[in-house]
């Protein structure tokens, strides 16, 4: 008989007491037969009842500060203190599906030779209004079409084997002292090792953020557009684009920044070839963003269409000005020749 597969579930939590009532359970109640399961939470210096409620299913709770440390390095504390073969890591506002574990270990037994592999939100969001629901649903229409290898790792819900975390050298706790790209650039080491990564959108748990319009521009720029582009810059192209880092985007990127600087200019000079240019990019973006939009309107209803339309216009100006803002500063930090 086939030793029980062992998987610690890493729960990295902050002032989430409230979350942590509803995402907990989903975790202890999800079902995945032959696995034997661990739950830790780490509570990031809380000042709320995070800790508390912890208590109440973990099997262990590890408190770390103050100060709060950070993701990063919460989850590595979670993950010195595990035992299972694999590392499951879940954002404190993570439900699971009942079924998210048992995909897993599926995913698992039909990729042997994977040391990593993370899934995606589902289709449900929860949180309140029209951004939280637009920008939920954007990374599980990416995530949901990039089923298959991938070159990086999501840590809001995504397994890596322990000993391949640990060659690694976990999470760079130093370097992302906030939530930021931290899973990204281990999903980058975890590659350069020789592992494989995999994507199974299959593996799914409901997001119970909300979003504001200004808490996803500042997150997009400052959290992940600045240091993405920083990294990929270090890196030289080590590793081909995926995900939202490929060609195809960087075309979306130009038509749309084309296309709202040519109104600006129309209508700032009324220049004929201003008006020509911003109809010309305006189409262009269309056709080039039609999947995703078509897909918002089909599933998510005429409303949810419509305002794909703008927000992901205004994603792709901002990915357009933290990459100028990346690279500015990777110039910027550049040691001088001797």
């Amino acid at each position: 008989m086939a030793p029980a597969l062992s998987i610690s579930v890493v729960v990295p939590a902050h002032q989430a007491a409230s979350l942590l009532l509803t995402t907990l359970p989903a975790i202890l109640e999800g079902l995945a037969e032959g696995v034997q399961r661990e739950l830790i939470v780490v509570d990031d210096a809380s000042t709320d009842a995070t800790a508390e409620v912890a208590a109440r299913y973990a099997d262990r709770v590890v408190r770390l500060g103050p100060p709060p440390a950070g993701p990063a390095a919460a989850r590595n504390a979670g993950a010195a203190a595990a035992r299972g073969e694999w590392l499951l890591f879940v954002d404190a506002d993570v439900r699971l599906h009942p079924d998210t574990l048992g995909q897993l270990v599926r995913s698992i037994a039909a990729h042997p030779e994977a040391v990593a592999i993370f899934g995606s939100y589902d289709a449900e969001p929860e949180g309140p209004g029209l951004v939280s629901r637009f920008r939920n649903l954007l990374h599980h229409y990416v995530h949901s079409r990039s089923a298959g290898p991938a070159e990086t790792f999501w840590a809001g819900l995504g397994a890596v084997r322990r000993d391949a975390f640990r060659t690694a050298g976990g999470f760079d706790a130093i370097r992302y002292p906030r939530p930021q790209i931290e899973d990204i650039e281990l999903g980058y080491r975890l590659r350069s090792h020789g592992g494989d990564i995999l994507l199974d959108p299959l593996m799914q748990g409901a997001h119970l953020k909300s979003w504001s319009l200004l808490s996803m521009i500042r997150t997009d720029f400052r959290d992940r557009g600045i240091p993405w582009t920083r990294l990929l810059l270090e890196r030289r192209g080590a590793f081909r684009g995926t995900l939202a880092a490929d060609h195809r985007e960087g075309i979306r990127i130009v038509l749309v920044v084309l296309a709202v600087s040519a109104l600006f200019v129309w209508l700032l000079s009324g220049y004929p070839w201003a008006r020509v240019t911003f109809f010309a990019a305006a189409a262009g973006h269309l056709a080039a963003c039609s999947p995703v939009y078509l897909w918002f309107f089909r599933r998510k209803g005429f409303l949810s269409g419509l305002v794909s339309i703008p927000l992901l216009g205004v994603y792709y100006l901002v990915a357009f000005a933290a990459g100028v803002a990346g690279l500015l500063l990777h110039l910027g930090h550049r040691p001088r020749a001797a």
